[in-house]
């Protein structure tokens, strides 16, 4: 057979299948592109030297990484759609006696038309919007990091490689599907699966234990450490719950509410539910997979934006003071080095301290249980066992403090910095004291730690070196300053700098943190977060846009029958409508409920995880949360819309 004909056959079919090939050739040709814009990104010369080199590499190195896979996943699943929908079309073709590896020639001549059409779309959008996307990421960083836009081969090259083997597995994996198929089968292919669907006990059960799982575990993690050791348990527990209820657990329901006789034997819930329960079983891995994409497009999104809003907030939670000076082991020397280099610099500069703290401490890893502190790891059974506790002195405590207070024998102050230690009595290492809960936050400067610290007040040095013991591996002592600057803005820029050159000694003994010179680094660091929460978003918002259509189309052919009967037997042209309407709301709107539940549920954890890094302000994190919902469910709404829209012209 010529091989013209090949040519001819799957530009008419890409033709005739428009209104589902469009929208696939449109999803792999944003995919390459998209793809390629990041991956061009790390290869960027500009990079190298910039503030928060390292960090921002990781982090677009991650979103490569994450965009392959699910490139990968996604239009593999897109794939096995289009075949599914075409098995009827292609059983045609064998039944007029054109054999299957003519049909397979046919099939890989429209795979090379799908590569040829993804490639020169993808790369030209690639480098049209990658200019587009690369002054967003300027503007999102706040600072000239000497990027310099250009045309990177290497990208270009991995993305042909790494999509070429994409179409590759899908070309082979419909292959497969045409050989293992009969010409009967793929006439049927359309209609497979109208049986009424099994109630499936065990797999509902299953979803009810996985999702409740996952709901426990992100409502009782309370430990910052908890939340990072379990949250991915969690995420997986609730994956699985939603598929499981969803293919399982609704029908289910549904048959449960088919017993309801004063329910059922109304006209629109009978045509709904029956129709329904008949289509769940292929309509639920959908509406999962929406639910699925819908949450992460919500917890991306509102994440990356509180983080990026609340900038300011985290860096003033990272830096409680503007300055601030750590001197490890130090001698009275090198105590009187910080503080008369501090003095003479403010004083060149004429700027003055305010808000002025400064102390000695003695800092030791401990394990805690209960009301016991030890620096001994017997009994460990979790990260979140571990912490750090600051002994200061009670004369050190008056001075931060400005009290003049004493100590009884065996008695402590405490101040936990992210757990308090409410116990009238707590044991270090062995000794028990009484304790008095104090505030310290003055002294705070613990806020960067995922463990949780504690300030432990004591009579003197003697008392915390006989607590402490001989083993002295894990503790250290330091002298620490922090104060905020009143002056000029251009004399504490100057005075930034000179505390940074001058303090900054070489075996790291001495080492300053200035809040103003380290926003650079945190705009990298945020700015990759906000700049990957918003790329994933799109990506993922683009697979809910598609899976939803390719739902509402599949569901018009599959209905279209059945209506067609409903109006034979008597059923109004509204009734039919009103029916069709129902069935379509309940299932559309199903899993952006579920997934608002979801968000719901797991505020608590986002807030924490947050928390971890150094954004605490809840107000804001709840508000880009609802924001990002409402948003959402406008631009679901409009999806709807649209889709309906085509589901009725199919079903009519």
């Amino acid at each position: 057979m010529n091989k013209s004909i090949y040519r001819k056959l799957a530009i008419t079919n890409i033709k005739n299948n428009r209104r589902t090939y469009v929208p696939y050739l449109l999803t792999c040709v944003v995919t390459v592109m998209m793809f390629y814009i990041i991956y061009a990104l790390t290869l960027n010369k500009g990079l190298e030297g910039v503030p928060g080199e390292t960090s921002f590499r990781m982090m677009l190195d991650i979103g490569v990484g994450v965009v392959a896979i699910f490139s990968v996943i996604f239009l593999f699943y897109t794939n096995s759609f289009l075949i599914k929908q075409r098995k009827k079309e292609i059983g045609i073709y064998n039944v007029l006696g054109l054999g299957k590896r003519h049909i397979a020639k046919m099939l890989g001549f429209e795979m090379l038309l799908t590569v040829l059409i993804s490639f020169a779309g993808g790369f030209a959008g690639g480098i049209l919007f990658g200019k587009l996307v690369f002054l967003i990421l300027l503007r999102i960083l706040h600072f000239d990091v000497g990027m310099v836009f250009a045309i990177e081969p290497a990208a270009i090259v991995g993305t042909i490689a790494l999509f070429g083997c994409i179409f590759g597995a899908c070309l082979l994996y419909n292959l497969f599907q045409i050989k293992l198929s009969n010409p009967v089968e793929l006439l049927r292919g359309g209609n497979v699966g109208e049986r009424e669907p099994k109630t499936k006990l065990l797999i509902t059960v299953i979803g009810v234990l996985t999702l409740g799982g996952g709901y426990y575990i992100a409502l009782s993690a309370e430990k910052p450490m908890e939340v990072l050791g379990l949250f991915f348990v969690a995420v997986i527990l609730v994956i699985i719950g939603t598929y499981a209820l969803f293919t399982a657990g609704s029908i289910a329901v549904l048959k449960l509410m088919r017993k309801n006789k004063r329910y059922y034997y109304q006209a629109k819930h009978f045509t709904s539910v029956s129709g329904m329960m008949y289509r769940m079983k292929q309509n639920a891995a959908g509406l999962a997979n929406i639910c699925v994409l819908s949450t992460m497009v919500l917890v991306m999104i509102s994440s990356t934006v509180a983080m990026y809003v609340g900038m300011e907030d985290i860096l003033r939670e990272r830096f409680p003071q503007e300055c601030m000076v750590e001197a490890s082991e130090p001698t009275e020397e090198k105590i009187t080095f910080v503080k008369q280099s501090l003095h003479d610099i403010l004083k060149k500069h004429h700027v003055t301290a305010k808000n002025e703290v400064s102390y000695s401490y003695t800092g030791m890893a401990i394990v805690k249980n209960g009301n016991q502190l030890s620096s001994k790891e017997e009994g460990v059974t979790a990260a979140s066992d571990y912490g750090f506790v600051y002994f200061l002195t009670v004369d050190e405590y008056n001075k931060i403090e400005g009290k003049n207070i004493s100590l009884a024998k065996n008695q402590v102050l405490t101040y936990g910095t992210k757990e308090k230690l409410k116990d009238k009595t707590i044991v270090l290492n062995g000794t028990t004291y009484d304790n008095k809960e104090v505030s310290l936050e003055e002294a705070d400067q613990d806020t960067q730690s995922v463990y949780p610290g504690y300030y432990i007040v004591m009579e003197n040095q003697e008392e915390i070196d006989k607590v402490i013991g001989e083993d002295r591996e894990y503790v250290t002592t330091a002298y620490y300053q922090a104060f905020d600057l009143k002056g000029a803005k251009a004399d504490k820029n100057a005075v930034y700098k000179e505390i940074q050159d001058t303090l900054s000694l070489d075996d790291k003994s001495i080492q300053p943190e200035i809040r103003e010179l380290s926003r650079d680094d945190f705009y990298s660091l945020y700015g990759a977060f906000f700049f990957l929460g918003i790329f994933f978003g799109i990506l993922f918002l683009m697979a809910t846009v598609l899976i939803i259509y390719y739902k509402q189309i599949s569901e018009g052919y599959s209905d279209k029958e059945r209506f067609e009967i409903m109006r034979k037997v008597g059923m109004s042209q509204r009734e039919v409508k009103r029916a069709i309407r129902s069935q379509v709301l309940s299932v559309f709107f199903l899993p952006l409920i579920v997934a608002v539940i979801h968000i719901a549920v797991a505020f608590t954890v986002i807030t924490k995880l947050l928390g971890m890094l150094n954004l605490t302000n809840v107000p804001l994190i709840f508000l880009s949360t609802v924001i990002t919902v409402i948003v959402f469910a406008i631009f679901y709404g409009i999806v709807f819309g649209i889709t309906t829209k085509e589901y009725y012209r199919i079903v009519k």
